[in-house]
């Protein structure tokens, strides 16, 4: 007899859903929509006329854009050593690549092993907040720099001169209300409450117990925030930066290694579609956004080109994700592993709060 509760046996049958969706819209991508893109056999070929040496220096670069990230959460986590940050990145992006919803599971990975390191509940969720404000300032204001170097490329249109201006206005809004945030704790109080007032409004729709002292909870954040930032926001920011910048020359790197020249696509352009595909990426649609990033840089980055340009410019699309999107995966088994088999790291708070300290 089954002791499974109903509860239970939903979210059973809802991540299966999710799942046998995502295989449905990552086989239509690219057994239906991709062949139509460029033919699989010239984008094997492409790979294969590849030297060694255009291999490993992709590798490489690969390699470094990974490790860019661990500077974020070092930065973001006083406290946090370079080889934790390396173990919990890979792990969690690894969980986030792989598993329906993988990003809440993968966020659940990150917490568990951070309080197995001695790290408190409330300097955790200070990271993963500050860390995603900075990602996003940083996605918000890619489009907007790529759009104006199209203006000074030449190739600029109205509707891309418009939306410029609409993401500069929204990067700049998104900029000032949290330094306002920052400055005053009444205002930071008073946004905490709208806040709550809105989530407490979907807890009472799932039949759940309003939570209270939204406005307190607004202010403590705001304390610790700018707590954090005033010893590290320069940090924080180069570390945010390096790291964008290493993915987007992934792909720049794989695009010249398969013979796309600046004359078939500038470097301005892909920047551009990698911005803009940055942003339809953070969509939860498939784990990891596999086949639908993919799609959206091909659908983009082939406009206008020929057949044997489309296909090298597919090839070095899959070869970019295979270094972002699945060589995590293994990196990320390995250190789960080592998480659970290595029992030095684990440290209580008050051992964690002398390592933050010292």
């Amino acid at each position: 007899m089954s002791t499974d509760s109903p509860g239970t046996r939903t979210a059973t049958w809802k991540r299966i859903a999710q799942a046998l969706v995502s295989l449905a819209i990552v086989a239509g991508i690219f057994l239906g929509i991709m062949p139509r893109i460029a033919d699989y056999g010239d984008v094997w070929e492409t790979i294969k006329a590849m030297t060694s040496l255009e291999l490993g220096s992709l590798f490489l670069v690969g390699v470094w854009n990974l490790v860019t990230y661990w500077f974020v959460l070092t930065a973001s986590l006083p406290g946090l050593r370079f080889r934790e940050a390396s173990v919990v990145n890979q792990a969690s992006t690894a969980v986030s690549n792989t598993l329906p919803a993988g990003g809440a599971i993968g966020v659940g990975v990150t917490v568990s092993m951070l309080t197995s390191w001695g790290f408190r509940l409330p300097a955790i969720g200070l990271q993963t907040i500050v860390s995603g404000i900075w990602n996003n300032f940083v996605k918000m204001g890619m489009p907007v720099l790529a759009l104006v170097l199209l203006a000074f490329e030449g190739d600029i249109t109205l509707a891309r001169f418009l939306a410029a201006l609409v993401g500069i206005g929204v990067l700049v809004g998104a900029v000032v209300l949290f330094a306002l945030v920052l400055r005053s704790d009444r205002l930071a109080r008073a946004v905490g409450r709208r806040v709550g007032g809105v989530f407490n409004r979907i807890r009472r729709i799932l039949r759940k117990e309003p939570l209270e002292d939204f406005g307190d909870r607004a202010s403590r954040f705001r304390t610790d925030t700018v707590t954090l930032l005033a010893r590290r926001w320069v940090r924080l920011t180069v570390a945010t930066l390096v790291s964008h910048v290493s993915l987007y020359l992934v792909l720049l790197i794989a695009l010249r290694n398969v013979g796309v020249s600046q004359g078939d696509l500038s470097w301005i352009t892909v920047l551009a579609a990698f911005a803009f595909v940055r942003l339809i990426s953070a969509l939860p649609v498939t784990p990891g956004g596999v086949g639908v990033v993919e799609l959206g840089y091909a659908a983009v980055l082939t406009i206008g080109l020929d057949d044997l340009l489309s296909a090298r410019v597919v090839a070095a699309i899959l070869l970019f994700r295979a270094i972002t999107y699945l060589l995590p995966i293994p990196l990320g088994l390995t250190s789960y592993l080592v998480w659970r088999g290595n029992q030095s790291w684990r440290l209580s708070g008050a051992d964690r709060d002398r390592v933050a300290t010292a």
